[in-house]
């Protein structure tokens, strides 16, 4: 696994192919990421990258197209047919942290959600015990919409207990408010 992503990289959100999996099913279960998700069973990945509801991306950054470099993590879109046009950043889980790395994916996220996916609402759900992720997603825009207390259990490393779900949105008026002020630069 990569260790080191040059700010400069290319970044691209390419289609999971079940082939990914495995290298999927790794990075979420890596000690690093697993204190801030649930991990997902395979047939769970499996039915996001078949079902047209999903949009199911690894993430990779490289050197230059068609010679892309190493996966890097990936990412899940759900609600990408939903009529009320709210779709959920369903999961964002990276390996290499504290590079911009997923400040650059938020941003190219938000682009396909309402560019291309045109929805009213972009939203996601985070637990309150990962601040580096709050800190990302109220810095992109998200509004904090309301928590879920102690709605995920928790029970690793001997500790045994519960987290709450902070529940943010972005709205299209104010992504395009942000593309207005500049505030939404290139991935």
């Amino acid at each position: 696994m990569s260790s080191q992503v040059p700010a400069a990289a290319p970044l691209r959100l390419r289609p999971t192919l079940l082939s990914d999996l495995d290298f999927v099913a790794a990075v979420e279960t890596d000690q690093h990421n697993l204190p801030f998700i649930t991990p997902w069973e395979r047939t769970q990945h499996e039915g996001a990258v078949r079902f047209p509801d999903f949009r199911h991306f690894i993430v990779e950054a490289g050197s230059t197209h068609p010679q892309w470099g190493e996966r890097e993590g990936f990412v899940i879109l759900q609600g990408c047919r939903n009529p009320h046009r709210s779709v959920e950043l369903k999961r964002l889980v990276l390996q290499t942290k504290g590079q911009g790395l997923g400040r650059r994916c938020v941003r190219l996220l938000k682009q396909m959600a309402f560019r291309d996916l045109h929805a009213h609402r972009f939203w996601l759900d985070v637990k309150l015990l990962n601040t580096p992720a709050l800190a990302l997603y109220a810095s992109e825009g998200f509004v904090e919409e309301g928590r879920l207390r102690e709605s995920v259990r928790i029970s690793s490393a001997g500790a045994d207990g519960y987290d709450s779900l902070v529940v943010m949105s972005l709205l299209d008026r104010e992504y395009q408010a942000r593309v207005a002020l500049g505030l939404e630069g290139g991935p």
